[in-house]
């Protein structure tokens, strides 16, 4: 081999390098997996997140994945065991994943809170919440924060109001089963049942609200490289700053980007929601 030849093997193998590794080493073209809780089915989930993901690809040169579950149990266990590099889960589950894996919220929605909701046919002759109690009652899991776990501590803990919990995987499939008579009653909130065709939406109305918790945030595990980390938080503020990034941030939603907290989340843990969670 001459020596020409291998001057430019040694420069297209630096141009590699470069392109692949970051200034301080860390690895560009490592794919980073972004979990979401699966509020929505699957199809539904991809539909809003990879336009998102295309969106901080752009802004960041890093690369990320979508990954989808199936069930808010699978999606639990895969962030428990630190299967997420980011992720997009209820508040809840922030608690759990930072006790876990140390998970850290990057930014949540400043323009709302979370309030979970008990719904009912429009029609249904149910007009109080003591009249659900020994009743069925859908909810899309366990361990949903304001789909289930404040809705049912509240009614056992403010009203003593047991209810027959129905677990049946997404905040759809409750209002579904809300809507076809399958059960007297259903757990969401407000931002997921707005989301619904609009003939299921028209069929129910609003029984009970729940008192009013910090949304979903997006997390990020603490192996992601710092300046990783700091360069998805930037990029999606600046989304929220942006009209194509409110639009696509608002399918989540999220509709005003601001920066978040592991002590956003803190008061959860005063709740005791242990009594009525399920196994994760």
């Amino acid at each position: 081999m001459t020596a020409a030849v291998i001057v430019a093997v040694f420069l297209v193998l630096s141009a590699i390098m470069t392109t692949a590794y970051a200034q301080d080493g860390t690895d560009q073209q490592h794919v980073y997996r972004i979990g979401v809780v699966p509020q929505f089915e699957q199809r539904k989930l991809f539909r809003i997140w990879i336009p998102i993901v295309q969106e901080l690809e752009a802004r960041t040169g890093l690369r990320f994945e979508v990954v989808g579950s199936d069930l808010i149990p699978e999606f639990e266990k895969l962030f428990l065991a630190g299967d997420f590099d980011f992720a997009y889960m209820n508040p809840y589950h922030v608690v759990s994943a930072n006790n876990s894996q140390g998970y850290l919220p990057l930014v949540c929605d400043g323009s709302r809170k979370l309030q979970g909701i008990l719904v009912v046919r429009k029609d249904s002759p149910i007009d109080t919440i003591e009249e659900l109690r020994g009743q069925v009652v859908a909810f899309p899991s366990a361990n949903a924060l304001g789909a289930s776990l404040m809705p049912r501590s509240e009614l056992m803990r403010n009203h003593g109001i047991d209810v027959i919990p129905e677990y049946v995987k997404t905040h759809t499939s409750v209002y579904l089963h809300v809507a076809q008579g399958l059960a007297a009653a259903g757990g969401g909130v407000a931002s997921t049942l707005q989301r619904q065709k609009e003939d299921v939406r028209d069929s129910l109305r609003i029984l009970y609200l729940t008192n009013e918790l910090n949304p979903h945030p997006i997390v990020a595990h603490p192996r992601v490289p710092e300046n990783h980390v700091r360069l998805v938080k930037e990029a999606l503020l600046a989304m929220g700053e942006s009209e194509k990034g409110r639009a696509l941030l608002a399918n989540i939603p999220m509709r005003s980007v601001t920066e978040a907290s592991f002590a956003n989340y803190e008061p959860i843990i005063k709740l005791g929601l242990e009594e009525f969670r399920g196994p994760m």
